[in-house]
């Protein structure tokens, strides 16, 4: 398989989330921290939680402009899909650039918490797509083959409903992306279905025939997404709008003035380019 992404974030930044959460910043921090030396005044400080691949590589693409308007973007990075709500949720980020906002829905009805969306824009979406492990081909799947998916409420039944566009499985009429495996209606191959963790798809290949895995994770292994899927959701298609990733704060923070210069850096044509020219259509960018 081609070599995928390599990662532009290093170790350092990578490791920023075993320091603990206790090294964030919280609401406090898109406050003026005082002047500098010389009667300057020192930038405002934005702390945004993100996943490494692609979210903080871009968002350290957005940095730069957001230290032209005077603010100081401090990324931490998490390694997993419900952290960086979390800590949101705790005052220790000020935004975070991960989700979708069905992901971000079921969170909040799960965990009691006021999370919203910070402005009307979707920024980016990260096609789900089936990948081969021990098997290289759908139409080459044998009776009893393994097949990992996402176990979280709202990638697994996304998960669920590309497998029945593959013709592998058929779910109950209503199905939608809160479908679970119990709304499987008919499994003609008798494919065992392996409810893992995200972040832990992707390392399941060896032992599966095939998995569906978030693009993200794709995009920091050693599978391409533009070469080794086996099928994708299209880029035009109803997930596009629908899992596009937005950017998610407290509610009561959305209009704050430092939020909203976050929301202008990330929603500019050089980001739409950054995006375009690293990721070559795996990441797609929809503002």
């Amino acid at each position: 398989m081609k070599k995928g992404w390599k990662k532009i974030i290093g170790l350092s930044l990578l490791g920023a989330v075993f320091l603990g959460l206790a090294a964030c910043g919280n609401s406090g921090d898109t406050s003026e921290t005082g002047a500098a030396e010389g009667g300057n005044e020192e930038p405002k400080t934005i702390v945004v939680g993100a996943g490494a691949t692609p979210h903080a590589e871009i968002l350290e693409d957005v940095k730069g402009r957001l230290a032209e308007e005077g603010y100081d973007l401090e990324i931490k990075v998490f390694d997993d899909f419900v952290l960086p709500n979390t800590a949101l949720a705790d005052g220790d980020l000020d935004i975070n650039l991960y989700q979708h906002e069905p992901f971000l829905i079921n969170f909040n009805e799960e965990h009691d918490t006021d999370l919203v969306v910070a402005g009307d824009t979707k920024y980016y979406f990260l096609p789900l797509g089936i990948y081969p492990g021990q098997t290289s081909s759908l139409d080459e799947l044998a009776d009893g083959a393994k097949v990992s998916i996402p176990n979280d409420a709202t990638n697994g039944g996304r998960a669920l409903l590309l497998l029945q566009d593959a013709g592998l499985i058929q779910l109950k009429e209503d199905a939608d992306i809160t479908a679970t495996v119990s709304d499987i209606v008919e499994n003609p191959k008798n494919l065992e279905l392996v409810e893992l963790d995200a972040a832990q798809v992707v390392r399941s290949l060896d032992d599966v025939d095939i998995a569906v895995i978030n693009a993200n994770y794709v995009l920091g292994s050693d599978l391409s997404v533009n070469e080794d899927t086996l099928l994708t959701e299209a880029k035009d298609s109803q997930a596009a709008e629908t899992y596009a990733c937005v950017a998610a704060v407290k509610d009561g923070a959305q209009d704050d003035e430092a939020i909203q210069a976050f929301l202008a850096a990330l929603g500019s044509d050089e980001t739409r380019e950054f995006i375009e020219e690293t990721y070559q259509g795996a990441v797609i960018p929809v503002f």
